[in-house]
């Protein structure tokens, strides 16, 4: 009797082949490395909801990546932004017309719960003031005012189907949520699986729309958001615990095995490391010591770098550089939010993006990424020149 095969576990190397970027500093890598070269402040606008700053996206040309307008319409803008960059991640990686290539692509999303209907959310509620039968009035409603989606708010996952519908990405596709933490995770699994033989390719990223009453209403709250002007993240100390300032953002890659990248003759912009992630209890000091482990974890020793995606909350930010510098005494640290602002689920794979960039196009040999959401979820992330 023949014995079973044992499959061969050895773990591949993953390369970033594919940088797909949108924010406040512009779109593609030329804008946003010359945004980490700036010492200037991001683009802000501080008067639409004041006194709550945010980071608008930069003007950008739908038609040269979403080119039908019956798809451009059906759309909010978080999806528009998302289908952009995924679009700019599939130039990059010159597979935009590889039907063949993007039919076997597997997408990881990570995206909160999409943007409210304002529209039918006023009229139910102006029309319930002045109901006698609020119960068959928001029964009515909800049956005549629903989008297709039969939700209020567009669902997660539609941004992976846009994504498929525009660009022809018809592999498998998986959403994550969890604000913060679904793109430490979206970015670990992509990785995982294409290490451990899975799959050859995937295309991971998710976008963010900002510029939304919603979100201020939600986070002001919580008392998380900073105001009435932006300040540098490192900076937000003094009166109060700080806070972030949402920006408007979208970051797609395209990962591949590297031996699948050679052997299609793909520039590889850097490789990406095994990420390490946390779900830890808050409590004085524990961030700082995740932070720490996790660098351990990570097998980080001397990048050029660290891009810090930290959410402007100063007790938080104190807690991530004391435990970056613990690990990693001396290291320049960058608030990845001093050049697009805070994206949420975005901000993990924005620092991986830029970092790539960084890798293959300016002088890093190794940066680091970090990640420590705003109310759970830590996350450090490794990329190195190929």
């Amino acid at each position: 009797m023949s014995r079973p095969q044992t499959r061969d576990l050895k773990t591949r190397d993953v390369v970033v082949t594919g940088i797909g970027l949108v924010s406040c500093a512009g779109e593609g890598i030329e804008a946003h490395l010359t945004a980490f070269a700036s010492d200037a402040p991001p683009r802000t606008d501080t008067e639409t909801f004041a006194p709550y700053p945010v980071h608008p996206v930069a003007p950008l040309a739908l038609d040269t990546q979403i080119p039908k307008k019956s798809d451009q319409r059906q759309m909010e803008l978080w999806q528009r932004l998302g289908v952009y960059a995924a679009g700019l991640a599939l130039d990059s990686a010159g597979v935009k017309d590889d039907a063949g290539f993007k039919s076997a692509l597997p997408l990881v999303v990570a995206a909160g719960g999409g943007e409210r209907d304002y529209a039918v959310d006023g009229t139910i509620l102006t029309g319930l003031r002045g109901t006698n039968d609020p119960g068959a009035f928001l029964n009515e409603r909800l049956l005549n005012d629903l989008r297709p989606t039969l939700f209020l708010a567009q669902l997660s996952n539609l941004l992976a189907g846009n994504i498929s519908i525009v660009h022809g990405v018809t592999g498998a596709s998986r959403t994550f949520m969890g604000e913060e933490s679904s793109g430490v995770d979206a970015l670990r699994i992509a990785h995982a699986r294409i290490a451990s033989g899975q799959v050859e390719t995937m295309m991971v990223g998710g976008s963010y729309n900002a510029e939304r009453p919603d979100v201020m209403v939600i986070h002001e709250m919580g008392g998380y958001l900073l105001k009435p002007a932006y300040r540098p993240v490192f900076e937000r100390g003094g009166e109060g615990n700080g806070g972030f300032v949402l920006g408007s953002a979208a970051a797609f890659l395209v990962l591949e095995a590297a031996e699948h990248a050679a052997a299609r003759g793909a520039r590889a912009f850097a490789r990406l490391m095994p990420v390490a992630n946390d779900r830890i209890a808050r409590t004085p000091g524990s961030v700082s010591a995740s932070l720490t482990r996790l660098i351990g974890e990570a097998a980080i020793e001397r990048p050029d770098v660290v891009l810090s995606g930290a959410t402007g909350l100063s007790d938080l930010a104190a807690e991530e550089i004391a435990g970056i510098h613990a690990a990693l005494p001396g290291v320049g640290i960058r608030a990845t939010g001093d050049i697009a602002g805070h994206p949420m689920e975005v901000a993990a794979p924005f620092g991986a993006a830029l970092a790539s960039a960084l890798c293959a196009v300016g002088s890093a040999r190794e940066v680091a990424v970090t990640s420590v959401g705003h109310r759970r979820g830590e996350g450090v992330i490794r990329v190195v020149k190929v």
